[in-house]
């Protein structure tokens, strides 16, 4: 006895569902990225304030060093230098800490733009999908048991609309009491088919 996915509408439903959620994960992961580099491009006066302010320092030194060297009042005039050599490395530490700063933006906003779409993957969609999955392997199990198809019936009877059952049968519930095959194969592929699941033989 093997049990295959059918194409029911319970089957469909979750396919499409499942197509959905994919897409849905895949949108909102481009879309925090596309947020991450948007963010990271306000790094780049950052970027050019560090670079300038670096070359700048290291010039400023070079010349203070020539300068030094200047017999008498060298050492007079090493002083702006230094000082300006100074400044300029400020302004590149300011232009570091500009570029963490925006790094550290552009990460937490495209981890925020996340959370919303993966929690209703992870809290909604995924206990529902895996609540299926073990209906749809315990039911599996049921069909292939001996006596399976006896507690899909009666599953069947409990659970399904009135209007299925007596198209069943009029009198499906003693039709299933006295042990009619008929009526029980009945009940039972309607119970597989809820899952979107079919018995074969």
């Amino acid at each position: 006895m093997k049990i295959y996915a059918d194409r029911y509408p319970v089957f469909l439903r979750q396919l499409l569902t499942d197509l959905l959620v994919v897409v849905w994960v895949y949108a909102a992961i481009r879309f925090a990225r596309w947020l991450h580099d948007l963010v990271q491009q306000l790094a780049v006066p950052g970027e050019k304030l560090e670079g300038a302010s670096g070359g700048l320092a290291d010039n400023l030194a070079e010349a203070g060093g020539k300068v030094g060297r200047v017999p008498l009042v060298g050492d007079e005039l090493t002083g702006p230098f230094e000082r300006a050599a100074g400044a300029a490395r400020a302004m590149a530490e300011a232009g570091r800490d500009q570029q963490e700063l925006v790094g550290q933006l552009a990460l937490a906003l495209s981890l925020a733009v996340l959370v919303f779409p993966l929690g209703l993957v992870l809290f909604g969609w995924l206990p529902l999908r895996l609540r299926w999955m073990r209906r749809a392997t315990s039911a599996k199990a049921l069909a292939a048991a001996p006596a399976g198809r006896d507690l899909l019936a009666l599953r069947a009877l409990t659970g399904q609309p009135l209007g299925r059952l007596t198209r069943i049968a009029p009198d499906v519930a003693g039709a299933w009491r006295r042990g009619d095959d008929a009526t029980v194969d009945a009940l039972a592929a309607l119970e597989l088919r809820r899952l979107g699941l079919r018995r074969s033989r």
